[in-house]
Order: C-alpha cells, then sequence, then structure tokens
C-alpha cells in the first residue's frame, strides 16, 4: 500500500522563522528543501538570505542546469556577469516590485545578494547537487571566505544601488 504524503503549506510563521534561522547561521542563509534528497532530479527550495550573506559567483556548466529564482518576501540583487567578471546584466527582485523572478540559464557566471533583511526566494533547478567545481567558481571573484568577500560584496551593492537609483 502506497502512503499518501501531506500537501505543505508554507505560512508567514515559517517565513519568520526560515529568517531568524538565516539571521543564526554563521553563512546569513538557510534553506528550507521541498525535495527529500540530493539525489533528487528537481530541487526546490526556499532559500533565506541575510544582507551580509555572499555568494561567490559562480556558473552551472551542466546544461540541465538551469536555475529559477522567485521573489517571495525582500528585496534581493542578481548579478550576471561575463567571463572576465565585467558585470553584463542586473536586476532587482521583489515580490511586489518590477522584476519578481529570474530565469538564468546554465553556464553564465551569477551572484544574488540580500538588499534587505528577511529576505527569502524560492530557487528550482535540476538535481542532483553536486559541489561546484573549480571551472564553475569565479577565479575572479573573491572565495566565501576569503577576507575581501566583505568589500567585494560592499561594492556589488554599490553598483546595484546606482543602477536603480539612476
Amino acid at each position: 500500500m502506497k502512503l499518501l504524503r501531506k500537501t505543505e503549506f508554507i505560512t508567514r510563521k515559517n517565513l519568520d522563522h526560515l529568517s531568524l534561522q538565516a539571521r543564526q547561521s554563521p553563512r546569513l542563509r538557510k534553506n528550507y528543501n521541498f525535495h527529500d534528497a540530493d539525489e533528487d532530479p528537481c530541487h526546490r527550495l526556499l532559500n533565506a538570505m541575510e544582507p551580509d550573506s555572499y555568494i561567490q559567483p559562480h556558473r552551472h556548466l551542466n546544461s540541465r542546469k538551469d536555475e529559477t529564482l522567485i521573489a517571495i518576501r525582500g528585496k534581493m540583487g542578481l548579478v550576471i556577469f561575463d567571463e572576465w567578471g565585467n558585470i553584463v546584466e542586473q536586476a532587482i527582485l521583489e515580490p511586489r516590485g518590477d522584476v519578481i523572478m529570474a530565469n538564468i540559464p546554465h553556464g553564465l557566471f551569477h551572484t544574488w545578494l540580500c538588499l534587505e533583511a528577511g529576505s527569502i526566494f524560492f530557487e528550482s533547478k535540476s538535481g542532483p547537487y553536486k559541489p561546484l567545481t573549480s571551472e564553475e567558481k569565479a577565479s575572479w571573484a573573491p572565495e566565501e571566505a576569503d577576507a575581501s568577500a566583505g568589500e567585494y560584496l560592499t561594492r556589488l551593492k554599490e553598483v546595484l544601488a546606482r543602477n536603480q537609483n539612476g
């Protein structure tokens, strides 16, 4: 006999709790996965971020690893780079803003930044999970643990702010 799974509803209370977990995390991020395992063929998750969280620009070289982001609450910045680290596209994602969703094709260097405390986005991409290879990490950007990561994050936020304001 096959057991039926129960429908899962996400409430504002769930989102508040996820944001609290992100604030308490050393990386200032916390995922809530809807998929059961890293090996699953489709990964769907909520990703809560706080403003000082830094994600090294990266790309997914697997042709099945396009990535979709949807703003649930707060304010996120998405930055797309060329092979040499020059910014070629950027957007501010907000649930009630002009841009609420982005689909990032595989092969493009990208990062996203939290621009408002308590920000959460929905992310979907194909599985299985595999750690990024050296070819997928941007060699021109600091790694997460690098002392210069905070300064790099600040510069990216300044670029987004300049372009948002004019």
